[in-house]
């Protein structure tokens, strides 16, 4: 019971977490690539209920900020509230963004003024972080899901085709995935990424990496959709509807398939935080996807910058953000596995 809690708490958890991500067009205030010149390097800003005269407001505001230089010489904002704009819910979409998942007309939050809400402040160039953080997500995790699917449907296939017809096929395949294991695929992935050409559109940029991700993760779930193949084909259920004459491919999907789903959930949970991360570190170092297209990865590469390190704390955000997107992932992959395992026992 406490198992099953664990299970739906974390996949619930998973969803909440990547509805805004989803509808990042209708939760982000602004266009992730538009640049605000006039503030750069702004800390998040505040809410405020109350006026530099000290009279409190029912509705909150926030005040203008103005660009500047700090002591070191470089780019920095502060605060000025003489002009200020007051918060606003469900407002109208003053910009398109020609990449989004789900389009919407309107914004949950947002300014009635010239004012602008930068909740986890902005960068270099004066874009808003919390919109490119919701955007930059519809890119890692959807990095993340693709390459996973792609993983799982090729070890799908060759696990299958191994387990079911043994002999050289099995012995071919498993070889393979052998050496596709043995090999570190981080190094491989970045060998793999050298000899493609670096001025790639982003959304080229993108599927090449879903592809070379996802086409060398296959081999650990083929070898263990292998192992459940060979287990459920000496089954007296199967040898029975064998000897009636059943043909192998209505074996393979009414009988063998069903058995292996369990192991491709469980993998699918593990492998997904696995590729968001290589996606995250390719981006980070200029071979994934670049500007203006937003990502965790690109993000995170600001902080190659010593003074961005030193007085940027809100360019962290999208590492922080990964952390529980991995522990939930884990979470779930654990409960997945422990849910197998007493279905085993009770089979």
């Amino acid at each position: 019971m406490i198992r099953n809690k664990k299970l739906w708490v974390s996949a619930g958890a998973l969803v909440l977490f990547q509805v805004p991500v989803v509808g990042a067009s209708f939760f982000a205030p602004y266009d992730p690539a538009a640049q605000n010149r006039d503030v750069p390097s702004s800390p998040p800003t505040s809410v405020h209920f109350a006026d530099w005269r000290g009279r409190f407001h029912l509705r909150p505001f926030v005040c203008r900020w103005v660009g500047d230089t700090n002591s070191s010489g470089f780019p920095s904002s502060h605060e000025d509230c003489s002009k200020t704009s007051s918060l606003r819910f469900f407002v109208h979409n003053q910009t398109a963004y020609n990449r989004q998942v789900l389009k919407s007309s309107r914004h949950l939050f947002g300014t009635d003024g010239t004012e602008k809400l930068f909740l986890l402040g902005t960068d270099e160039y004066g874009r808003d972080q919390f919109s490119r953080l919701l955007y930059g997500g519809q890119t890692s995790l959807g990095a993340g899901f693709l390459a996973t699917g792609l993983s799982l449907g090729l070890g799908l296939v060759f696990g299958c085709i191994a387990g079911y017809l043994g002999s050289w096929v099995d012995d071919v395949v498993m070889r393979t995935a052998e050496l596709f294991m043995a090999l570190p695929w981080i190094y491989l992935l970045f060998m793999v990424r050298a000899f493609l050409p670096l001025n790639l559109e982003a959304r080229q940029a993108f599927l090449l990496l879903i592809g070379v991700i996802g086409i060398t993760g296959w081999a650990r779930p083929s070898r263990l959709i292998r192992g459940v193949v060979l287990s459920v084909k000496e089954r007296a259920y199967v040898l029975a509807a064998r000897g009636f004459g059943v043909s192998h491919v209505s074996l393979i999907r009414r009988h063998i398939l069903p058995e292996a789903y369990s192991v491709v959930l469980t993998q699918s949970a593990l492998l997904i935080p696995q590729y968001i991360l290589a996606e995250v570190t390719f981006s980070f170092l200029g071979l994934g996807v670049g500007e203006p297209q937003p990502s965790w990865g690109n993000m995170l590469a600001n902080l190659q910058s010593y003074y961005v390190l030193k007085a940027h704390w809100w360019m962290f955000s999208p590492g922080l953000v990964l952390l529980p997107v991995f522990f939930l992932f884990y979470s779930l992959a654990d409960s997945l596995q422990r849910r197998v395992q007493i279905i085993d026992l009770v089979n």
